[in-house]
């Protein structure tokens, strides 16, 4: 399976906001736990529908994200 598989996109799920496949967890709150310096167990842990996978998903998702974002010039 590749990651990005792992992730959704479905206007009736959290408002049509990335989630982790089968889940209401969107790559938004993953990012923010592991930004909050929780480690990928504690996620794990916490949230034991969740596998390393995912969390690996979550950060694939928002690198590509990231590179879909347009440089501004500055005026």
């Amino acid at each position: 399976m590749d990651l990005f598989d792992r992730i959704t996109l479905d206007p009736a799920v959290r408002s049509g906001k990335p989630c982790v496949r089968g889940t209401r967890i969107t790559v938004g709150d993953v990012l923010g736990y592991l930004a909050s310096g929780m480690t990928h167990e504690e996620v794990l842990t916490d949230f034991p529908s969740l596998a390393r996978q995912d969390i690996l998903a979550c950060l694939a998702f928002a690198a590509e994200q990231e590179r879909r974002i347009m440089p501004v010039t500055p005026s």
